[in-house]
């Protein structure tokens, strides 16, 4: 008894030392962290303001935008250098730029020199978003592409429909690029063109910025969407080379056929075997789809294929027909023109476009007449399900449910 009140009288003040040099210590890494960034935002106070990697204190800067049917060596003129330098300017930068590419509207910024002679010093080239042009009139001449410094930002954005998916994202204030992300990732399963009052959706993904500028989407790190009673999950998984997206249970959300040919429009009429024609005025079957959308909208091939027919077909217009195995052939009516490269006997992919939404032949107005055969036999597309590719694979069946844990953990925790 006495040997343990010993041990007991021994170790109190050993658990209190222990604890007061623990807290000293997470006091000293608090303080430190807190030093350093008081010393990082002092850096960045002292660092000079940049522009395009240009010290903004050392020059005055002039933006303008390239002018319709004018060329770069134009604005070189405009600028007034001597033909001597314009001659040394162009040669520098026909090797790392096509001239053709230059199109109205594109964004150059001048940096001039403070003193009395306001000499004009670099030019900068905006050819994307992220890309551009650095000139340096400075002798030697140079010319190099840059680019921008870009940032991601990760977010988690929950909605619930009401009219539609693009009024209920500009509700929340998201990028309508978020609509097209979504339609294709779940191109094989949503019916974005039914879309029902309280459908729902839980997101989390990328953003990337340039400066305060949003210019694309990042990747999709986990999507719900709550559609006719049934929760559609998307998980990403990269199995074999490539990033795909799949259910909890590891189906493949890819089908083997895109869910319709057009982001985004309004069915106009229904598969039927009895319709008033609209301009015969008589009744007649109307075995397809009508897609009402404007003139020049993107046609996508619903599936892999090749072409067996390209051309004008009496009242079908412009028509293009892709056969897409032993069973299926699908066939795209009425439009304005086709893209470029496709014609009999082009080989196809899913989600490419083959064509643009016209009027051709006999039409009332722009719209795309779909039609989808099996066995050459018409069917309804809208009452077609097509099969799932193949799914997770046993060898990856254990990396892919830790993935799918982790994002279904997420997704539960922005209810």
């Amino acid at each position: 008894m006495k040997i343990k009140k010993t041990l007991l009288y021994l170790l109190v003040p050993a658990i209190a030392i222990l604890l007061s040099l623990m807290a000293i210590r997470f006091y000293n890494n608090r303080q430190l962290a807190k030093e350093t960034r008081e010393i990082e935002t002092e850096i960045a106070k002292e660092a000079p303001p940049l522009l395009y990697g240009l010290n903004l204190d050392s020059f005055d800067i002039e933006e303008g935008q390239m002018k319709r049917n004018s060329s770069f060596g134009n604005l070189l003129y405009e600028l007034q250098l001597n033909n001597s330098l314009i001659a040394t300017v162009i040669d520098s930068m026909k090797p790392v730029f096509d001239f053709r590419k230059v199109k109205p509207g594109d964004k150059y910024t001048l940096f001039y020199t403070l003193d009395s002679l306001r000499t004009l010093k670099y030019i900068v080239y905006e050819n994307t978003p992220t890309d551009y042009l650095l000139i340096s009139l400075s002798e030697p001449v140079t010319v190099a592409w840059k680019q921008k410094p870009t940032r991601t930002v990760e977010r988690e954005v929950t909605g619930v429909i009401h009219s539609s998916l693009w009024n209920t994202l500009d509700e929340e204030k998201v990028s309508p690029l978020l609509a097209i992300a979504m339609s294709d990732i779940y191109a094989w399963s949503v019916d974005f063109f039914a879309l029902q009052p309280r459908d729902s959706f839980r997101i989390i993904y990328d953003e990337v910025y340039v400066d305060s500028q949003l210019i694309e989407l990042g990747e999709v790190k986990a999507a719900c969407f709550y559609h006719r009673g049934e929760s559609y999950y998307a998980i990403p998984f990269v199995q074999d080379d490539r990033l795909s997206y799949f259910d909890q249970d590891g189906n493949s959300l890819r089908k083997e056929f895109l869910k319709a040919p057009l982001h985004f429009s309004r069915i106009s009429s229904r598969f039927t075997n009895r319709r008033m024609h609209p301009i015969l005025r008589i009744v007649r079957p109307h075995h397809g789809v009508d897609y009402a959308a404007p003139y020049g909208t993107p046609v996508l091939a619903i599936g892999d294929g090749r072409v067996i027919a390209a051309g004008y077909d009496g009242g079908s217009g412009r028509m293009i027909k892709i056969r897409h195995n032993s069973l299926y052939t699908t066939a795209y009516l009425h439009l304005m023109q086709f893209a470029k490269g496709i014609h009999q006997g082009s080989e196809v992919k899913q989600g490419q476009v083959i064509g643009y939404v016209g009027s051709s032949g006999m039409s009332t107005g722009p719209h795309l007449d779909f039609r989808l055969y099996k066995n050459g036999s018409a069917i309804d597309p809208l009452k077609f399900s097509a099969p799932p590719v193949e799914p997770i694979q046993d060898s990856g069946r254990a990396r892919f449910d830790s993935v799918r844990n982790v994002c279904l953990e997420r997704l539960s925790e922005m209810r």
